[in-house]
């Protein structure tokens, strides 16, 4: 007898416990199925390098490197949004730079990819605007209490637009250019396709502050691009605030006119979720 009210009492406590345990797994289950949204507003300053050949107007190109002229960002905007249901989710990034700088008396340049004959310089007006657009799929591959990894895979555009004015000054009597001034223009509207890591991982006892994380490489239209951004951040309840570095690399294919670019400097932002 005792031994059957121990089993009726097993048997009790068993289905009072699986009741209790039921709900919580709807709900659960409920959770991976709604959509999860963050977004972020941040600044990226960076500075920005790279080769540019641009056409003299009937004679050789005028090579220059942008990070030996420009020193002045005009402008910038930058944000995030993503979007998660269970595992899966999509995320896009745009990034929108505009850089202008003179330079007087230079020499930070080559004709035809010839350096230039001694006495001869050049006043120089650079700008150069940058837009990136990111659109990527993501899958979670871990999430613990400690760290978050997500593969992501996707496409990137790049849109530059440079424009160089020159005055040279020295006797150019040897320098197949016809005439002292002039302008040129380069472009590159690039679609590459994209693959590459991001998350976060956790410090402390109390999972407050945290290193966030993104790799990614590409190729298409571009000969290769990398990206790599990694800093610190804090949580609260309603977001997030980052201090990272991120630096984008970009190596074109043998004959366009932008032959690199790189964009590499500190980034703040402020990120929400809900």
């Amino acid at each position: 007898m005792k031994g059957r009210n121990s089993a009726r009492a097993l048997a009790g406590f068993a289905a009072v416990a699986l009741a209790a345990l039921a709900p919580v797994d709807v709900h659960a289950q409920a959770a991976a199925d709604q959509w999860r949204w963050d977004a972020s507003i941040y600044a990226w300053l960076p500075a920005i390098g790279g080769t540019t050949s641009f056409p003299a107007g009937g004679g050789p190109s005028l090579d220059v490197s942008a990070d030996q002229v420009i020193d002045s960002l005009k402008f910038a905007f930058m944000g995030t949004l993503g979007a998660r249901k269970g595992k899966w989710g999509l995320w896009t990034d745009l990034v929108y730079t505009d850089f202008n700088a003179s330079k007087q008396s230079s020499r930070d340049f080559t004709i035809g990819r010839l350096a230039l004959p001694a006495g001869v310089d050049a006043d120089l007006d650079l700008d150069i605007k940058v837009s990136l657009w990111t659109l990527a799929g993501t899958y979670e591959l871990s999430a613990t209490p400690e760290y978050t990894l997500d593969l992501l895979a996707g496409v990137r555009l790049l849109d530059a637009r440079q424009t160089l004015t020159w005055s040279l000054n020295g006797d150019i009597s040897g320098l197949a250019l016809p005439g002292r001034t002039g302008s040129g223009e380069a472009a590159a509207d690039n679609w590459d396709a994209i693959i590459g890591v991001k998350g976060q991982a956790y410090v402390g006892p109390a999972r407050k502050w945290f290193i966030p994380y993104h790799f990614d490489i590409g190729t298409g239209e571009s000969d290769f691009a990398w990206q790599v951004n990694a800093g610190i951040g804090y949580r609260f309840e309603w977001g997030s605030v980052v201090a990272s570095w991120r630096y984008l690399d970009y190596d074109m294919k043998s004959g366009e006119q932008i032959q690199s670019l790189d964009l590499s400097g500190p980034l703040i932002g402020v990120a929400f979720r809900w």
